[in-house]
Formats: structure tokens, sequence, C-alpha cells
């Protein structure tokens, strides 16, 4: 696993921010070692059982035979590649591109950059009290 990752000394926004319960956006890129099937990308869209529990739906959009992305509100241990394995499939990247509207963008693998006020501000909106 790869990508966009927050470091913060604040316990408060980490867990509002990463509790599967808290319903936040957070976007991946994910590539698979298998040709995906329409029906395993309705699944992954529609949910999976897992850990004992139905995946909310997810916003997922195919990018070519093994590669999509995927929006979650949920943050379950290992979800998306627990997902990809009850389908069939072996993950073989996964990126995170995005938590909330706080995108990776150009930013090398390795770097780090402190947030800007207005992107700390965005990161709290819509968080549960």
């Amino acid at each position: 696993s790869e990508g966009l990752m927050l470091l913060t000394n604040d316990g408060q926004v980490f867990n509002k921010l990463s509790h599967a319960h808290s319903h936040q956006e957070k976007e991946y890129f994910v590539t698979v070692d298998a040709v995906l099937t329409p029906a395993a990308l309705l699944q992954l869209a529609n949910g999976i059982d897992i850990l004992g529990q139905v995946t909310r739906p997810a916003t997922v959009l195919q990018l070519d035979e093994t590669s999509f992305t995927i929006v979650l509100t949920q943050g379950l241990n290992r979800q998306i590649r627990r997902m990809c394995h009850k389908l069939g499939y072996r993950v073989t990247r996964l990126v995170r591109t995005r938590i909330k509207s706080l995108e990776l963008g150009d930013l090398p693998a390795g770097q780090w950059r402190p947030l800007l006020p207005i992107e700390i501000e965005a990161l709290w909106q819509g968080l549960p009290a």
C-alpha cells in the first residue's frame, strides 16, 4: 500500500477521519492480478460481506482491464484487499489518492509537506461532533 497519509498529533481529528463509522470519503487506485468482470465491479460498488458485515456502497470506476478507482466511506481493516480477495482477485497495487477534499496530487513517494490552513479547515468540515 502507498499514497496519501496524514501525520498528526491531533488524535481527535485522526479518529474522526479514520473510524469506519465516520463515513468520510477516501479514494484509492487499485490494480488486481486478473481481468475485472462487470459482475465483480458491481459487487465492489454494492457491498461485499467481509469481517462479518457487508461493506457500505462505494463508487467504483474501471480504468482498464485490471485497474479501477474506488471511493470508500468506511475504513475497515484491509477493506479493499479483503473485498478483492472475496471475489477471487489479488491486489497488486493499492494507492490512496484522496481523503475527503485532500488529494495526493503529484507529491513524489517518500515526500511530505505541511497542510495549508485552508486544507486543515476543509478536513474538519463535516466531521462528527
